[in-house]
């Protein structure tokens, strides 16, 4: 006669069993719990990109999102936010500490374009990624320049204000950065930001990027006229450290072109 002590280990059994298959199968949704976990996560995730100067918080910022997609592995919120991450950490990082920042941020910007392909947010810093990963190296690996173009293209047919006309910089840096045999062009880079410039609040990039296309096709004046118009933007909390950067290399271009 079977115990009752076994008829209770079979049971806990079952219910483990039940439990491990529930959080590997990608089709059911993470119980309440993982999803308040994984929101709370990205909350102090956020805290942590506040003080993104600090290299060190943005790693655990990035951990943070970690555990949260592994908990709830359909939050969307977590991974476009971990190719964010993942981009400002690898564009401030060197050697193999930039490589894995954008071959994550990659990863993680799939995984979100994959969950919310109708959103601009993944594609947007998948594109960003890809963007960067092309420019550290050309020949990476991780992208094509029609990877970039495909996600900020796509952007743009979702949102066109995203990031205040963010995806026309990117799609004008394509062009201004590869050279002409392999498909760039500085006009056309003039071009795709220009269309930007209605979406402008904080981007201050996005005029940089187009004084330097200016300065590119022999337009200085134009590009000492956005130069001068970034040195007169306010700072916005939000972006201090952009700021800074836009500023800094704002100088240096006005500098190089009187």
């Amino acid at each position: 006669m079977v115990s009752r002590k076994f008829h209770i280990l079979l049971a806990i059994a079952v219910v483990l069993f039940a439990l491990i298959s529930c959080r590997s199968n990608s089709n059911v949704a993470a119980p309440a719990n993982d999803k308040e976990a994984a929101a709370a996560d990205i909350a102090q995730a956020d805290q942590f990109y506040s003080q993104r100067e600090d290299l060190t918080r943005l790693q655990q910022g990035i951990i943070l999102l970690g555990h949260a997609v592994t908990v709830d592995p359909d939050n969307y919120d977590a991974a476009w936010r971990l190719a964010k991450f993942n981009y400002y950490l690898a564009t401030h990082a060197e050697g193999s500490e930039r490589d894995k920042g954008f071959r994550e941020g990659i990863e993680a910007g799939k995984a979100a374009v994959k969950l919310r392909g109708d959103k601009p947010e993944g594609h947007f810093w998948l594109g960003a990624n890809y963007g960067g990963s092309l420019e550290n190296s050309l020949f990476s690996g991780l992208a094509t320049v029609g990877d970039v173009r495909n996600e900020m293209q796509t952007v743009l047919r979702i949102d066109e204000g995203y990031q205040d006309g963010g995806a026309f910089m990117v799609l004008g840096l394509v062009d201004l950065k590869t050279p002409r045999l392999l498909g760039g062009d500085p006009e056309r880079a003039v071009a795709e930001m220009e269309k930007g410039l209605r979406y402008i609040r904080t981007n201050a990039f996005l005029r940089l990027h187009l004084a330097e296309a200016y300065q590119a096709v022999g337009r200085s004046s134009d590009a000492r006229n956005q130069l001068n118009l970034i040195l007169s933007m306010p700072a916005d909390p939000d972006y201090l450290p952009e700021y800074k950067e836009v500023q800094t290399q704002t100088r240096n271009l006005l500098d190089k072109i009187k």
